[in-house]
């Protein structure tokens, strides 16, 4: 029993046209139906994007919760029903075979007004997404991601695009944003829908966040960039993650105090621009794992020269996933961390079946096509040997920043044949910092 999905007739039936698409209906009208449709008894908000998903989720919840609202949460870090988190376990932002249903059984039964999902191109595609009484749905933005598993480009966008047409059918609002490129097409396509917009130019952030920029000064302080280095940091793409929160906070009539109170005290997302400050020295864990996200974090944390440090540096640990996965992005996200990253230390990400070896000589080649200097590169497959190093280059009290991106929040660094090595970024930074004089 233990290996019937690898057997051949189980593969053979599996890869029948529509086999797959109906087997995961199927389970989506099944949990519906055991659970007796409880997204109907809740407000229902879904996020869907590249990049933001997390973060944008956690923001409106803070601001739900701020006006007093009871809410659960389900993403790619944890799964939140009124006071009870646990961390998502399923290795899946949008897991299947009921999940979904029974979170909104377990919200509704909990008193919870609001439910909130991370929603993913690859959850549309299996019909996840189906069945769900969605009140909104939010676009963050799109940039190319997982083209391998969809095919295209155009298909995933496609993807996205069926979810907030099926919230719309179905008598819920879309958001879009109007800081996003691809704005144009998704406001044509759902134009009959009239879509909602959001943008980090409303008026509402303009009043807002400059009092929230000058309270987090004279409370935490900058870590020298001017960029606040002890709390979630507000930088360009996250003022995307608050406009949405706010637009969506305004349509149930909370206030601009309660908003403002929200995003001031809203303490970051695990694994995402989390800071780790020690010794003199300033690191930063991130998930940024596409060209697009790594450009904005890149940016985001690059401190600007000053009369105190008038050459501070950005130290780059760099790897990308195997497994087959978006081979296209890793020779682009070399490219961009030779364009912003003054020192870059490639590094295993999760090479799964591949030779970590491949993935980053794949990574080096769009580094060495910018003419970056090779004294600048190193090449150094164990992680945490990587991070040493980006550390013994660091200069700590002039500006520099150390980055490590890709792994976030995530517990496991992924090789071949199955095998797992326990991993916590965050952690491994702290330990390291903390042994340099």
């Amino acid at each position: 029993m233990a290996n019937i999905k690898n057997s051949r007739l189980v593969k053979f039936f599996y890869n029948l046209p529509g086999v797959t698409s109906t087997y995961h209906f199927l389970w989506a009208w099944t949990g519906a139906t055991i659970y007796r449709h409880p997204s109907k008894k809740l407000i229902v908000i879904g996020v869907t994007g590249t990049k933001g998903k997390t973060t944008t989720i956690e923001l409106i919840n803070a601001v739900l919760e701020a006006a007093g609202e009871r809410t659960a949460l389900l993403s790619s870090l944890r799964v939140k029903v009124g006071e009870k988190t646990t961390k998502n376990q399923t290795r899946n932002s949008m897991p299947g075979r009921a999940f979904l249903q029974h979170f909104l059984r377990d919200a509704s039964h909990a008193g919870c007004k609001y439910a909130l999902i991370e929603v993913t191109s690859q959850g549309v595609v299996l019909h996840r997404h189906r069945l769900v009484a969605w009140d909104i749905g939010v676009l963050t933005n799109l940039a190319p991601e997982h083209i391998e598993s969809h095919g295209s480009f155009e298909n995933y966008r496609a993807a996205k695009l069926a979810f907030l047409e099926y919230v719309c059918a179905h008598g819920g609002q879309v958001f879009l944003n109007r800081d996003e490129k691809n704005f144009d097409f998704f406001t044509r396509a759902l134009f009959k829908h009239a879509p909602m917009s959001y943008s980090k130019e409303d008026e509402t952030l303009k009043n807002c966040l400059p009092k929230i920029r000058a309270a987090r000064a004279a409370e935490v302080g900058t870590d020298g960039s001017g960029a606040q280095s002890e709390k979630f940091l507000l930088s360009e793409f996250n003022e995307e993650n608050i406009a949405v929160a706010a637009a969506i906070a305004k349509t149930f009539g909370i206030d601009d105090a309660t908003i403002e109170k929200a995003i001031l005290n809203f303490g970051g997302v695990p694994g995402r621009m989390e800071f780790v400050k020690a010794n003199g020295y300033t690191a930063v864990v991130d998930y940024a794992h596409t060209p697009d996200s790594l450009e904005a974090a890149y940016k985001a944390v690059k401190s600007k020269p000053s009369s105190t440090n008038p050459n501070p540096r950005l130290i780059c640990v760099l790897g990308a996933a195997g497994g087959g996965r978006d081979k296209w992005k890793r020779p682009a996200m070399g490219a961009i961390a030779a364009k912003y990253c003054d020192e870059i230390i490639l590094t295993d990400e999760d090479s799964y079946d591949e030779d970590p070896a491949a993935i980053v000589a794949a990574i080096k080649e769009g580094i060495m096509n910018e003419y970056y200097p090779a004294a600048m590169l190193h090449e150094i497959l164990d992680r945490k040997a990587a991070i040493q190093k980006a550390i013994a280059v660091a200069r700590p009290g002039v500006g520099d920043v150390i980055i490590g991106t890709g792994k976030g929040s995530e517990e496991w660094i992924h090789c071949a044949n199955g095998k797992k090595i326990p991993w916590n970024e965050r952690e491994t930074f702290e330990e390291l910092l903390q042994k340099k004089p």
